[in-house]
């Protein structure tokens, strides 16, 4: 899945998708950043793409500013998060765009916590859908948005290992916060939060 199929989708059902996911996607956080990334995502009204409509496995984002870094986090197996931008628009959406870097001298395989718990999710192959947001200063966590279908608006269907010194790059989008929040932090299992200014 590309960013290009998820702008398509804003064309046909931005506004219906802002409503309905803003009210069932965004759960209370406490203000703590520790939470478990698994639990329920959001669902999409926006239809469903045929499965010939799906990227190769493995292809990320299609137009990653990948001069622009945001955070670096290091994590397990010596993979490295790299977060390029995070990018608000009019439609209420909320982008992440960044590369899992494989610094290891070894080939790493993708860790099947990255697709998170939901058995609706996990069911439609691997993903990044068990990363999150969260808003501290509105007390809000906000999870990957997905289709009708249950798949999620990321990065999809990636090779199961990522090699010595190559990169996985990704997308997320996720409903965006209130425009008054200037920054948020990302929560993926195996690496530490980050805190990233957002753009727009």
């Amino acid at each position: 899945m590309s960013i290009r199929y998820v702008r398509s989708m804003r064309r046909t059902g931005a506004a219906a998708l802002l409503i309905g996911t803003l009210a069932l996607s965004v759960a209370a956080c406490g203000g703590d950043d520790k939470g478990d990334a698994g639990n329920k995502a959001p669902s999409s009204s926006s239809a469903a793409p045929e499965a010939g409509d799906k990227k190769p496995a493995g292809q990320g984002p299609t137009d990653t500013d990948s001069d622009k870094i945001l955070a670096t986090v290091k994590g397990a197996m010596g993979i490295d998060m790299v977060i390029h931008t995070a990018q608000r628009d009019q439609g209420g959406f909320l982008t992440l765009t960044g590369e899992l870097k494989n610094t290891s001298g070894s080939r790493v395989v993708t860790p099947v916590e990255w697709s998170g718990k939901e058995e609706a999710v996990v069911a439609t192959g691997p993903s990044l859908a068990a990363m999150t947001l969260v808003d501290s200063q509105a007390k809000k966590r906000y999870y990957v948005l997905r289709d009708t279908n249950d798949r999620p608006l990321t990065t999809t269907n990636y090779d199961s290992g990522i090699d010595a010194g190559a990169s996985l790059p990704f997308f997320a989008q996720f409903p965006a916060p209130a425009p008054t929040t200037s920054e948020v932090s990302v929560q993926f299992p195996g690496f530490s939060s980050a805190t990233i200014e957002i753009s727009g």
